[in-house]
């Protein structure tokens, strides 16, 4: 059984940059594909970005491609999203999740925080 507990969301302006954390434990970090989702209200849940187990692979979803950039430290067992250029359309909760394989869909994970709540104003 896999914990996973995020921080550092907030109220930013549009342009800003904020990082988000994912603190792991109850496991073998490493063991893992580590991935952050986000949904806005009214919207499904979807993917956003996903790190290998060793950090050697990243997918990201196309709107936030070349802004967000996923890290992970296994050292630490943290998983990290450090978000540039926001825009109010990336307002959302955001959530860290684990699973066993490289995939962007959320059935391919089994392990899910509880989210934290990033707000972009215009």
């Amino acid at each position: 059984q896999v914990h996973l507990l995020e921080s550092g969301g907030g109220l930013v302006q549009a342009g800003d940059s904020l990082r988000l954390s994912c603190a792991a434990s109850g496991g073998t970090f490493s063991n893992y594909v580590m991935g952050w989702f986000r949904q806005a209200p009214g919207k499904e849940r979807e993917f956003v970005a996903a790190i290998t187990w060793s950090g050697d692979s990243k997918n990201y979803e196309d709107s936030v491609k070349g802004r967000f950039t996923i890290s992970r430290d296994n050292a630490k067992n943290m998983v990290y999203l450090e978000m540039g250029s926001l825009k109010p359309e990336d307002t959302a909760v955001y959530y860290c999740a684990a699973g066993w394989q490289y995939r962007s869909h959320s059935r391919h994970y089994d392990y899910w925080g509880q989210g934290t709540q990033v707000t972009v104003s215009s």
